[in-house]
């Protein structure tokens, strides 16, 4: 277990209070064919122990219920459902409290990490006009001094399958705590017909602070695939900004999905290999919430 008590050293960093970031997102495919694209987005960075205070004051926001933006717990973290295909790594879905920091918490726990008393900080976007899809949200665990100890990957496809990837201790680099969370996994999820469900990711997660640096690779053996990234500037979550960003990025969340749909297309038109979700469906592996192509309901 890992206790998140440890001695405050010179270089040591803080987590970022609750804030926005304003991001570039940027996809490059290298194989089979190349293909290109970024656009602009912004994301929440949100402080567990503070969520609900979040919207006090603001008019455009609200948490757990409705609004033009709102953060909705139940939305996160699914750990308390049935988790499909398994792999016995000790992560079964238990029944767990409410709180979307409990949830969290809970399954750090059941990964070696004691959380209790840290803090947690989830880089996500939130629903827009009640619409949501995040591609991939992220939680950023800091000791009580500050130090990062652990980070999770949770991923969407567009199926609405969720899947953690989970990057403890050992996974970070550099020893003043400035460095990155690295990890490579086979992803054993279907995110994009265009990838086989067994390529690895590669996460490279940076801490939040000032800004905000993600890269997410995928590798067939030894040869990367694809790489993404999400990088940004932190600017403060106040009422102006909200009301502002809803204009300069309007419906982000439904332009998101709009646009993973549209380079699917140019991908097929490229001829680039496509295949079923159902194709490998004893391939995927530990996710919530499985589609009926991979899970289908038992007849009565």
């Amino acid at each position: 277990m890992v206790l998140l008590k440890m001695p405050k050293e010179p270089g040591s960093i803080h987590p970022a209070e609750s804030c926005l970031y304003e991001c570039r997102v940027m996809h490059h495919r290298f194989l089979p064919t190349a293909h290109h694209f970024d656009y602009r987005i912004f994301m929440f960075a949100v402080d567990l122990d503070r969520l609900h205070e979040l919207s006090a004051g603001k008019a455009l926001l609200s948490v757990n219920r409705s609004n033009l933006f709102s953060l909705r717990e139940d939305d996160y973290m699914p750990t308390g459902e049935p988790l499909h295909n398994g792999s016995g790594r000790g992560i079964q879905a238990q029944k767990e409290a409410a709180g979307l920091k409990s949830r969290v918490v809970a399954f750090l726990g059941r990964n070696g990490v004691t959380a209790e008393g840290a803090k947690i900080v989830l880089v996500t976007l939130p629903r827009v006009a009640g619409y949501l899809f995040n591609p991939v949200s992220f939680y950023f665990c800091f000791d009580a001094e500050g130090r990062p100890v652990a980070a999770i990957a949770e991923v969407t496809n567009t199926f609405r399958e969720v899947k953690h990837f989970f990057l403890g201790p050992a996974c970070l680099s550099g020893d003043d705590g400035r460095g990155a969370f690295r990890l490579r996994i086979p992803k054993h999820f279907y995110v994009s017909p265009f990838s086989d469900v067994d390529v690895a990711f590669d996460f490279t997660l940076r801490p939040p602070g000032d800004g905000l640096a993600i890269q997410i690779d995928d590798y067939r053996g030894d040869e990367r695939t694809l790489t993404s990234t999400l990088t940004g500037r932190r600017v403060p979550l106040t009422s102006g900004r909200l009301a502002w960003f809803s204009v300069k990025y309007p419906l982000i969340t439904l332009r998101v999905i709009v646009l993973i749909h549209l380079h699917a297309l140019l991908l097929r038109l490229k001829g680039v290999p496509w295949f079923a979700k159902a194709a490998r469906a004893g391939d995927q592996k530990d996710l919530y919430r499985p589609h009926a192509s991979i899970a289908p309901t038992p007849l009565n």
